[in-house]
């Protein structure tokens, strides 16, 4: 590695909730440098969260965040000419990273509705356990599961 690596910014929190989280996952929203049409999106899927279920919007999407974010992962590994999928421990980073990134994908791919309504959705889906992006977070640990015999090829 050549230089000095690139210091971690600190990230503000949003505008409306000054929460760190929030605003990280409206930077995840965000295509091509529109951050007001991402906090948007955001908001109103917030506001749609506060009128159906009755609850503070922030306490709704924490708890789905939780239960979207993954413990464990695969990765490919080469090893003596043959590829395993070697399961790894995911750090808290990634595992927000993880969950707002199922989330979002998993928003895109329903039908019709505003962007808002489909995350609102997906959101209230998560936070109860159900859902895309629930059923995303199963898959990868059944597979990391199913290949814990070749946890050992972990470094």
């Amino acid at each position: 590695m050549r230089g000095k690596q690139a210091p971690r910014r600190e990230i503000e929190g949003d505008s409306k909730y000054s929460d760190i989280n929030i605003a990280k996952f409206i930077n995840y929203i965000m295509e091509e440098g529109k951050k007001s049409v991402a906090e948007n999106i955001v908001y109103d899927a917030f506001e749609i969260l506060k009128d159906k279920s009755k609850q503070d919007p922030r306490h709704i999407f924490n708890k789905a965040i939780k239960k979207v974010s993954p413990l464990v992962e695969v990765r490919g590994k080469r090893v003596g000419g043959a590829n395993y999928q070697v399961p790894f421990q995911v750090r808290g980073e990634r595992r927000y990273f993880l969950a707002c990134k199922w989330l979002i994908d998993a928003s895109n791919k329903r039908r019709g509705k505003s962007m808002a309504e489909k995350l609102s959705l997906e959101i209230l889906e998560a936070s109860n356990g159900e859902g895309t992006a629930v059923r995303k977070r199963e898959t990868m640990h059944k597979m990391a599961e199913a290949n814990k015999a070749f946890a050992h090829f972990s470094r």
